[in-house]
């Protein structure tokens, strides 16, 4: 029995495209979730840095132009640090639930896929009984043969 004529066989193989497509999805989320990462780690390093030359510069005598410049820079620096950790956020609850999605899709592929090889055992115990059957008339007329 083709795809085309089985149903369950059409189930299975749109079962299989969908679990394809969540697992895309979710390598795509978890990408997306490390370039999210990689930009904070990057942003928490600059602000270490910057707030260390600050420091530096602070011990060596600055004036009130260049305190305001660099402390207003640092606040920035931590604003956009907060704002980065909100988009990490973001992006690991979308990656949780790309996660799920795909456990999702998977399961019911496994489920079409039970119901698959549930029917082609059904069909080969059909098939088996039908050679069985055939057999067994084939025996009884070369018995009856060797009757006469």
């Amino acid at each position: 029995m083709s795809a085309q004529n089985n149903p369950i066989k059409t189930l299975l193989n749109h079962a299989h495209e969908k679990v394809d497509a969540a697992t895309r999805r979710l390598g795509e989320l978890l990408a997306s979730e490390h370039a999210c990462e990689v930009k904070l780690d990057m942003l928490v390093q600059y602000r270490l840095e910057y707030r260390n030359r600050f420091m530096q510069a602070a011990q060596d005598g600055i004036g009130p132009d260049a305190w305001r410049n660099y402390s207003g820079f640092i606040a920035k620096l931590d604003d956009a640090i907060a704002l980065q950790q909100n988009i990490v956020d973001q992006s690991k609850r979308q990656t949780a639930n790309g996660q799920q999605q795909w456990v999702h899709e998977r399961n019911r592929m496994k489920a079409f896929d039970a119901l698959s090889q549930r029917q082609i055992q059904q069909e080969q115990r059909q098939q088996n009984k039908q050679e069985q059957k055939m057999s067994d008339e084939y025996a009884v007329k070369n018995f009856r043969k060797e009757e006469e």
